[in-house]
C-alpha cells in the first residue's frame, strides 16, 4: 500500500488528499446534523406526548373508593413468608 503512495505524482497525491478530506468534513456535517435534528425532534415528541398525557390525566376521574383488591395487596408480608417457608421446606 505504501508503495503505491511512494509511486504516485506529488500533485495526484496531494489532490487525493484534498478530496478526501472534503468528503470526511461533509461525512462528519451530515452526522452532526442528523443528530441535532434528532435532538430537536426527541425533546420535541417528549413535550407533545407529556402534555396529551397530562390532558388525559385530567379527564379521568379520580377514585378513593376502596376495592377489595386493594384490601387484600395490604397482607403482603404473610404472602412472602409462606413463600420464604414453602421455599426453605423444598429445600431440605
Amino acid at each position: 500500500m505504501f508503495a503505491l503512495i511512494e509511486n504516485m505524482p506529488k500533485d495526484a497525491l496531494v489532490a487525493q488528499l484534498g478530496y478526501g478530506a472534503v468528503l470526511m468534513l461533509l461525512g462528519m456535517a451530515t452526522v452532526f446534523l442528523f443528530l441535532v435534528i434528532l435532538i430537536f425532534a426527541t425533546k420535541s415528541m417528549s413535550k407533545i406526548v407529556g402534555n396529551l398525557d397530562k390532558k388525559a390525566n385530567a379527564k379521568k376521574p379520580v377514585s378513593t373508593s376502596v376495592t377489595p383488591q386493594s384490601q387484600a395487596s395490604g397482607d403482603g408480608a404473610s404472602i412472602a413468608a409462606a413463600i420464604v417457608a414453602a421455599y426453605d421446606k423444598s429445600k431440605s
